[in-house]
């Protein structure tokens, strides 16, 4: 099938790379022409695992293509999938993009196959798909749905540093269809996935899926770091331990009859400094002002949003018992972007955390393996001294504080000197018996004394 991604982003090309890779003509459309000619080179313009081998190997291939001209793009094309951004401007989802692409694609829908299906790959607020972009859709292009027009709705689940391996093996596919002939082509754009599991409901439903996915992850994030913050206040208590018993309720980490199967949930209820990213911040604050307009109060998701903004001045307080004054003091970060394998740093801790650090006088050295450009990139004003070498961003510091999981971080102790140096570990990643000064969320001091008298 002739497939076109209208926004070439993160969940575009990832989404766009994966269709070329089982099988299927597709081009990218995208306004920024350094992003086209980056993809048209097999060059991504984003950090993803995995990502740029596939890319390489589909546009040498010639099954993935890319051009700042969409209308030349839908000739005889089957499918347009919108993957534009949908940000949240403080009250509301801003449905600009998703509205001019509705836009672009109907006024060029006449060169395009006899029946074309237009699918919502965004994540869009319920009844944006039937209420928006649909009559945009019929107005300007003079086809009819169910005729020879289709709607879909297609939620994407991926998750950023394992995005390629999630389109590639999905858990799930949802399909929000207006008619049963968008239901058949959208079945044989995902054919290759036949086994797995399918949810077909309508457009509505298909929404609403995407959010709720969301909403759950993150407030097991946040339930885990309330957790984590009342062990704190307890003698002698670590989270860790605490949570390694919750984990083994068979209920959520079953016993088969070849051993305990650990599903990849238990990663969120552990500890943490809170979760970032351009996902789960955007898209809790986006329901919870749905449901406002609807007159009914997410009073769960309005606290899992407020654990999540106070979790890194959680571990701040910490740092500031156990050194002081942080007026003149020298203070590593270690990693930028929000999570591993990926160097998005929007909503990352290490903004927050680092904006506190400069105001309250101290001096920041960061460290990242690929999140610098993207951090001097959108922050050229924050007075930080940037290391690619591990070593020396950590030299003669006062503290060091560990906030994205990198690899590269399990075996700080192994390479570099860190004597007395505290260590604050905002991911609970380190052996804290290995180090002389460490403290962890959820850790009670207490305990750290215990351990080291």
């Amino acid at each position: 099938m002739k497939i076109v991604i209208v926004g070439s982003g993160y969940v575009g090309l990832v989404t766009g790379v994966g269709l070329a890779d089982i099988g299927h003509q597709v081009i990218c459309v995208d306004l920024n022409p350094k992003v086209v000619r980056m993809i048209s080179l097999g060059v991504s313009p984003i950090f993803e695992e995995g990502l740029d081998p596939l890319l390489k190997k589909n546009v040498a291939a010639k099954r993935l293509a890319a051009t700042v001209d969409l209308k030349n793009a839908l000739v005889d094309s089957d499918i347009s999938i919108i993957s534009v951004g949908t940000p949240f401007d403080g009250k509301n989802i801003d449905l600009t993009y998703i509205k001019k692409a509705a836009n672009d694609i109907a006024e060029s829908l006449f060169s395009a196959s006899p029946y074309h299906v237009v699918c919502i790959k965004s994540t869009v607020i319920p009844g944006t798909t039937d209420a928006v972009v649909g009559p945009i859709l019929e107005r300007i292009s003079g086809r009819r749905l169910g005729y020879d027009l289709g709607l879909c709705m297609n939620p994407e689940f991926l998750a950023e540093g394992t995005a390629v391996k999630d389109f590639m093996m999905p858990d799930r596919i949802v399909l929000g269809v207006s008619d049963n002939k968008a239901l058949d082509v959208m079945k044989s754009v995902y054919k290759p996935f036949e086994l797995v599991d399918l949810i077909v409901t309508n457009t509505v439903t298909a929404e609403v899926c995407k959010y709720v996915a969301n909403s759950f992850l993150a407030t097991t994030i946040s339930f885990s770091n309330e957790i984590a913050n009342l062990c704190s206040t307890i003698s002698d208590v670590d989270v860790v331990d605490v949570m390694k018993a919750v984990h083994l309720d068979r209920r959520l980490s079953p016993i088969l009859p070849n051993g305990r199967v650990v599903p990849g949930l238990m990663s969120f209820l552990m500890p943490g400094i809170g979760f970032g990213g351009s996902c789960f911040p955007k898209d809790l604050n986006a329901i919870i002002s749905y449901g406002n307009s609807k007159g009914y109060s997410l009073r769960i998701l309005e606290a899992v949003m407020e654990t999540n903004r106070l979790q890194p001045h959680s571990l701040l307080s910490s740092l500031r018992n156990e050194i002081g004054d942080l007026s003149q003091k020298k203070i590593a970060i270690l990693g930028l972007a929000f999570k591993p394998g990926t160097n998005d740093i929007r909503e990352s801790p290490s903004i927050t955390l680092i904006s506190s650090l400069l105001n309250f006088g101290a001096s920041v050295n960061a460290h990242d393996p690929v999140a610098i450009p993207e951090m001097k990139k959108n922050f050229p004003d924050l007075n930080v001294n940037y290391f690619y070498d591990l070593k020396s961003a950590v030299f003669n510091v006062d503290a060091i504080i560990l906030v994205t999981s990198w690899v590269e971080y399990l075996n700080l102790f192994e390479s570099v000197v860190l004597g007395e140096t505290p260590i604050f570990d905002g991911r609970r990643i380190l052996d804290k018996n290995k180090y002389e000064n460490y403290h962890g969320i959820g850790l009670n001091s207490g305990s750290n004394e215990s351990r080291n008298s």
